[in-house]
């Protein structure tokens, strides 16, 4: 769930698309939104130095990589805002 939330978002914020709300109300987690925020900031340098295939595939790899990552106890770590 997390990977496929946070290649949308990216994927429509790369594309130029101003999310509405908070993360919440793009029904991301805080946790989500970090990882959207990291993947996007790097994908927007990957399109400016190799162009825009490069980065909508950055995008696929890093959201994938970075939710395991995050996600790899399967479950929410300490305290409610993580």
């Amino acid at each position: 769930m997390c990977t496929t939330a946070v290649r949308y978002w990216a994927h429509r914020t790369l594309d130029g698309a101003t999310p509405y709300g908070d993360y919440q109300s793009m029904g991301l987690s805080n946790r989500q939104y970090g990882i959207l925020r990291e993947v996007v900031d790097a994908a927007q340098t990957a399109r400016r130095v190799r162009g825009s295939g490069a980065a909508q595939t950055l995008i696929d790899r890093q959201a994938r990589a970075r939710c395991t990552e995050q996600y790899r106890d399967g479950g929410p770590a300490d305290g409610p805002w993580q």
